[in-house]
């Protein structure tokens, strides 16, 4: 229930609005919010005091604006994961992805202009769009949740929007987007009008990469595409598989214009020096990092096995593919709250999120994963008898 008086002057159109999150509750199992389970190494966590150690003399003094030593950070690293040498001014950092959403749609979006999204899909981009006064279309995913390009392109064309944001692998679903739907979609960016803008103004093209380093080995990266195509940008976080998401870092990667555009929009000196210093010594770590990477991955698909063998009102349960570090499972669950609150009780915390009938579960530790697999099998008895 809102605590909001009536008599304090909101914003009309966020009058009955609830905040944003996902629950936050003290218990054993928390696979609901995407995270990596694995804590940072120990000589990770005595790098990163280590560098806040060093410039806390001077913090008196404002951070570097520009962070231009975290830009070449970022640089660095994707050319070793993703193969792409990107420039200082090609790259740019922010306080976790959603910040970096949310200047794209401050610097592209607004009054008059439109965002497309394809649903189901991660559920603040109309928040964002909400937020900053733009409209929001969505095209609508194919049955198994892969994207389906010619209506997106017929979007395109009919709404034309100033942004197209898309989600590789795609947030809540997992499903990957093969590099030849991003380029066809690319293409369709660099000829389409925007609604309201001059001609030659054509939309830009967000691809959030936030779960991406989770993909199939040898899947290349939209940001290969970059070099070649000035109207993509490219989002990235190293919350998830950098096992860093309570540092808040997320980055950018686009041409110099898309990066100025963002500048321009952005809070003054909104990336405090304590962020940089320890992004900064968790890159001096990747490997450490990433460690778990490829043990997630291979948790995902033995937990994918397992819930197809899982049946529920006599029917074996769906596991949309997932390129990232959770799963959509269910498909015909007609009670979904109820079982999650069956699985809350006993310890195990899932996220009730996508289209009705689902349920997701992100990978957890070994141990997590058996507790969920255990309480689960349990669960969905009971509810289906009641």
């Amino acid at each position: 229930m809102s605590t909001i008086s009536s008599n304090l002057p909101l914003r009309n159109d966020l009058i009955g609005e609830e905040p944003y999150g996902a629950p936050q509750l003290d218990v054993p199992v928390c696979l609901n919010v995407n995270e990596n389970p694995y804590a940072p190494d120990p000589a990770v966590c005595d790098t990163i005091a280590k560098r806040v150690r060093e410039i806390a003399p001077t913090l008196n003094r404002y951070p570097d604006r520009e962070h231009i030593e975290l830009r070449k950070a970022f640089s660095d690293y994707l050319a070793r994961e993703s193969g792409t040498r990107l420039d200082v001014d090609e790259l740019w950092g922010a306080n976790g992805s959603n910040e970096i959403m949310l200047q794209l749609f401050q610097a592209f979006g607004g009054p008059g202009r439109t965002a497309l999204g394809a649903d189901p899909t991660y559920s603040m981009y109309p928040e964002y769009a909400r937020d900053t006064f733009t409209g929001w279309k969505l095209a609508h995913r194919n049955p198994d949740f892969t994207l389906n390009v010619e209506k997106v392109i017929e979007a395109i064309n009919e709404v034309k929007p100033s942004m197209v944001l898309l989600t590789s692998p795609n947030n809540p679903t997992g499903t990957p987007l093969p590099m030849e739907d991003i380029e066809r979609i690319l293409a369709a960016c660099e000829t389409a009008e925007v609604a309201g803008a001059g001609e030659g103004v054509h939309p830009i093209l967000v691809i959030d990469e936030a779960y991406v380093e989770f993909r199939k080995p040898g899947t290349p990266s939209a940001v290969s595409l970059i070099k070649n195509h000035p109207n993509l940008a490219v989002s990235r976080t190293m919350s998830k598989a950098f096992a860093f998401a309570g540092a808040r870092v997320g980055y950018l990667a686009a041409s110099k214009g898309i990066i100025d555009c963002v500048r321009i929009v952005r809070m003054p000196y909104h990336l405090s020096a304590v962020t940089q210093a320890a992004a900064l010594a968790a890159f001096e770590h990747t490997d450490e990092q990433l460690s778990r990477v490829e043990h997630l991955r291979e948790t995902r698909e033995a937990t994918a096995a397992w819930l197809k063998q899982q049946t529920y009102k006599g029917q074996p349960l769906e596991v949309a593919e997932s390129g990232s570090n959770f799963l959509l499972f269910g498909g015909h669950f007609d009670k979904r709250d109820a079982i999650f609150d069956e699985l809350l009780k006993r310890g195990v915390l899932i996220r009730v999120v996508g289209p009705d009938g689902w349920l997701r579960v992100c990978m957890g530790t070994d141990e997590e994963m058996e507790t969920f697999r255990n309480a689960l099998a349990e669960v969905l008895r009971i509810v289906e008898a009641a």
